[in-house]
């Protein structure tokens, strides 16, 4: 498990917007925390410190942030904060440009530079949910200056590489649990890569990132198209790489690099034979033919796929299927 995980109900009801305030306070630039729902103040989130970068995970009752001049003289960690909302709608003043943001924005804001942060109905008591990330100022392989130009800015995050953060920061806090310590420090490189490649497409100033920044986004995007086509028996390395722009040879190189020496097509293959175990293991598919979960994972061919899955599981799918659904029952 990695993270700490914080639930208002588990301080007493008189002390929970205090709390929250003090270690949001700890947590980001330090800033007055203001909300109508003091009373029945309701929050939660968890805190994974991932080497230099924290994500956190939170949802909480509409509260207001805001950090003046002179909080900013008084302290300032060099941290960008990047937001991702996932529920609710915010409204964000800084750096000279004021933007509305919904479900499924990202928004940058800068610790040496003022903010106001507030939700769009104050008094509607309905829960803002989205995820924090916070990282120090001199990771980011942009140019200060640039970035700048993203302050107070919705970015997409529905789609290209900005759907892949949304994923992966989504991903984090399910998979929590089943991580260790151990694998923070490179979760952390991976989120920062991600935002790098975010923030530059944003900017249109992508080549300005280091070459093993582009390539993970690129290795990251490649395996995500894989997984939205593993139904399609047509999916190929020359398809993979006309749809990326890139030559087969170019996406065997990068594909090894991030998989430590497995092939596209070996990939390919294990990920469709392990959603196919999956299914005939589930007893709300056992009335579903094995022929057509094999179609579902690329597989037209019955006989294709009873090769394929008997080389891989040491049964053939129909006998697999009797006996995982013997032991579930």
């Amino acid at each position: 498990m990695i993270g700490t995980v914080f639930r208002s109900e588990d301080v007493p009801a008189d002390d929970r917007f205090d709390h929250w305030r003090e270690m949001v306070g700890r947590m980001r630039s330090p800033s007055d925390i203001i909300s109508a729902h003091t009373a029945d103040f309701w929050a939660e989130f968890r805190l994974m410190e991932l080497g230099p970068v924290t994500v956190w995970p939170t949802s909480f009752l509409p509260t207001r942030y805001r950090r003046s001049q002179r909080m900013v003289r008084q302290s300032d960690p060099e941290l960008y904060h990047l937001s991702l909302l996932l529920d609710g709608e915010l409204t964000l003043d800084h750096a000279g440009r004021s933007g509305a943001f919904g479900a499924y924005d990202l928004h940058l804001a800068d610790s040496s530079q003022p903010y106001d942060l507030r939700p769009a109905d104050d008094l509607r008591p309905a829960p803002v949910r989205g995820v924090g990330v916070d990282f120090p100022k001199s990771l980011l392989p942009l140019p200060p200056h640039r970035v700048g130009e993203l302050l107070g800015r919705g970015i997409p995050g529905r789609e290209g590489v900005g759907a892949l953060l949304t994923d992966f920061l989504v991903g984090l806090e399910r998979q929590a649990d089943t991580l260790g310590p151990a694998d923070a420090p490179r979760l952390g490189t991976v989120v920062l890569d991600l935002v790098s490649v975010v923030l530059g497409q944003a900017l249109d100033a992508e080549a300005a990132l280091p070459p093993e920044t582009r390539q993970e986004a690129l290795a990251r995007r490649i395996t995500a198209f894989i997984r939205q086509n593993l139904h399609d028996p047509e999916l190929t390395p020359p398809v993979i790489a006309a749809a990326h722009h890139i030559s087969v040879s170019y996406l065997h190189r990068v594909f090894q690099q991030h998989t430590r020496g497995e092939t596209v097509a070996a990939w390919i293959r294990a990920r469709r034979l392990e959603g196919a175990h999956r299914d005939l293991a589930d007893r709300s598919l056992r009335t579903t033919p094995v022929h057509v979960i094999a179609g579902r994972w690329g597989y037209p061919r019955a006989s294709d796929f009873t090769r394929a899955f008997r080389t891989a599981y040491g049964v053939p799918p129909t006998e697999y299927r009797q006996e995982a659904l013997a032991d579930r029952a």
